[in-house]
This record gives structure tokens, C-alpha cells and sequence, in this order.
């Protein structure tokens, strides 16, 4: 079953690296803490569902995957008014006025998704039941869950591209590193600010949206997520891409195998490893 359990550790690995990525662009380039995260990834999870149960098998089944994007386009929608009606006033705010407002901000998501879409848990299965399953060295494993490690490949190198070779991904890296010395040369700061936030929202986003059709969307979903993504960040770094990968990957696989040979300490075993790396290497093991 070690094969099933590697696997599985992507899985879960790739799911956190675009819950984290999301985290680090917001908190690398606006300096914001922002714990209405885990509530734009259930936001992404309803929606997703929402549209998968409304549409059915009346589409092509390529076209059931693309309503996967969903997720992303209504996190980034809900990110953008955040940010212009509550982060914006934020920037020169101490931490203390930052988490306040994110976490009145997360109750708040948590009541309208409550208000849109009850109390009851949404399954949508389709996109899962579709792809069927493959024969890996004697073990049958969800081709669906293939897929997922796919897409936040794909995610991670598209951010990458952005990041590093497009005009609009320097400036953004520019306010990261020195956001004063950005100010000082012209750069519109609210601007790029708000697309930073609506960018690491919409990851968010693709993330509920691509872990719903194997887990039911109810409320609470984004709590868990919150938290194994910040501990991605802490091990990783901050507004580093490959720590973001390969802390995900640690936190992934520890959580895999946790699972199956000691379910009574994976949870608190992540937390020992964040601690350690904050004593031995409090900026992460590729932050800056």
C-alpha cells in the first residue's frame, strides 16, 4: 500500500500547494494576514458543487470539469470586494487591526454561505465518478485524484511564468521585496494590490473547487485548510514558490502516512514540525 500512500500524499499535497500559494502571494506582496482564507476556499467548494448538481450529465464531461473554474471566478469575485472594501484601508494597519478584520471577515463568508446555501452538505461526485480508476502495481487509485495533482502543476508553473517573466509579475515581486522603494518609482500600489489579492483569493477558490467532487462542501470546510496551509507557509518560507511546493509536499506525505500508521498524533505531529522549523530556521526553509 506504500504506493497508495505516496500517492495519496500528492494528493493532499497539491491541494495545499494552491491553498498556500494563494496565502503566500497575499501575505508576500500585501502583507496581509488573511484569515477569511479557508472561507474563499469554501466558497469555491459551494459554488463548484452548486453548479456541478444544477448541470448534472447534461454537458460533455469535458465541459463538467471546466465548471471546476467556477470555484476560482466566484473566490477571485469575493476577493476583489474584500479587498476594496475592507483590506484596502488595512495596509498601514499593525497585525493586530489585520487579523481582527480578516476574522470578522471569515465569520461573515461563513454566514452568507450559511444564508445561500443552508446548512445542508453538497455532494457532487460527477467529475470523480466520471474519470473512473487505474491499476497502479496492483492497487486501483482514483484517476481523479491524478488529475488534481495535474491541474496544481500546472497552477504552480503558470504562477511561476507570471511571476517571473511578465511585466505585471516583477512589479508585483517588486512591492514584495521593498514595497516603499515600489511607491518611490511610480508603481500604482492599490492596483496591483488588489489584483495580488484577487489572484491568491481565486487559488483558493480552485482549490474547494477541485477537492468537492470527493468530499461533501458543508459548513466549516475551510477551517482545516486554513490551518495546514499556514503551517505550509511557515515550513516553506514566505513568498517563496518552491518552498511553498516543497513544504507542501512534507505536509502532504507526513499527513498521508499519519493517517495510516498514527491517526492519534498526524495533526499535533505537523504542528511539532512547524515549531521546530520556527526555532531552527524562523524564516522558513526557502523564505528570505
Amino acid at each position: 500500500m506504500w504506493i497508495v500512500y505516496t500517492l495519496n500524499g500528492l494528493y493532499f499535497a497539491a491541494l495545499l500547494f494552491l491553498i498556500s500559494l494563494g496565502l503566500n502571494i497575499i501575505l508576500g506582496v500585501m502583507g496581509i494576514l488573511n484569515l477569511a482564507h479557508g472561507s474563499l476556499y469554501a466558497i469555491g467548494a459551494f459554488i463548484a458543487a452548486w453548479v456541478i448538481i444544477a448541470i448534472g450529465m447534461k454537458v460533455p464531461p469535458f465541459f463538467l470539469y471546466i465548471t471546476l473554474l467556477s470555484g476560482l471566478v466566484l473566490a477571485g469575485i469575493v476577493g476583489f470586494l474584500m479587498e476594496k472594501s475592507l483590506i484596502r484601508f488595512m495596509y498601514k494597519r499593525t497585525l493586530e487591526y489585520q487579523l481582527l478584520l480578516t476574522f470578522g471577515a471569515l465569520m461573515l463568508l461563513e454566514d452568507v454561505i450559511k444564508m445561500i446555501w443552508g446548512g445542508q452538505a453538497y455532494y457532487a461526485s460527477a467529475p470523480f465518478d466520471l474519470l473512473g480508476k487505474v491499476d497502479m502495481l496492483g492497487h486501483v487509485y482514483p484517476i481523479y485524484f491524478l488529475f488534481v495533482m495535474a491541474v496544481a502543476l500546472i497552477a504552480g508553473l503558470l504562477i511561476w511564468l507570471f511571476m517571473s517573466k511578465t511585466k505585471l509579475g516583477i512589479m508585483l515581486r517588486a512591492i514584495s521585496l521593498d514595497r516603499e522603494m515600489a511607491t518611490g518609482l511610480g508603481l500604482d500600489i492599490n492596483r496591483l494590490s488588489t489584483f495580488a489579492f484577487v489572484l491568491g483569493s481565486g487559488l483558493a477558490g480552485l482549490a474547494g473547487a477541485l477537492v468537492v467532487p470527493t468530499t461533501p462542501a458543508l459548513l466549516g470546510f475551510g477551517h482545516e485548510p486554513l490551518i495546514l496551509g499556514f503551517i505550509v507557509v511557515v515550513v516553506g518560507g514566505l513568498g517563496s514558490l518552491k518552498g511553498a511546493l516543497v513544504g507542501s509536499i512534507l505536509v502532504g506525505f507526513t499527513r498521508s502516512f499519519g493517517i495510516a500508521i498514527f491517526p492519534e498524533i498526524e495533526l499535533p505531529l505537523l504542528f511539532l514540525i512547524a515549531g521546530i522549523i520556527l526555532v531552527v530556521k524562523p524564516e522558513g526553509l526557502f523564505g528570505r
